[in-house]
């Protein structure tokens, strides 16, 4: 993995956590109607948490991603800037 590839995954990691955030606290000074649905509402993609026990070692695997209409905006914005400059 070059240089390149590695900072477009941190930016596509950090657009996603801050644009869901934003969405968040956006959403939650918004009154209620559609605009509040819109930053709010999420959909959760993932598998949960699965323990596997074992006599001497024991672990817990699970990834899941939340992804809301900002966290999703910021991912594009990030893909389309880095189209323009780096391609």
């Amino acid at each position: 993995m070059n240089r390149r590839e590695l900072v477009l995954l941190v930016a596509l990691l950090l657009a996603a956590v801050i644009g869901g955030l934003l969405g968040d606290i956006i959403g939650t000074y918004l009154p209620d109607g559609a605009a509040k649905t819109l930053f709010t509402k999420s959909i959760q993609v993932g598998f949960s948490p699965t323990q596997v026990d074992f006599y001497a070692i024991s672990f817990t695997a699970g990834l899941m991603f939340k992804i809301n209409f900002m966290s999703a905006l910021f991912v594009i914005l990030v893909v389309v800037y880095f189209r323009w400059w780096y391609l």
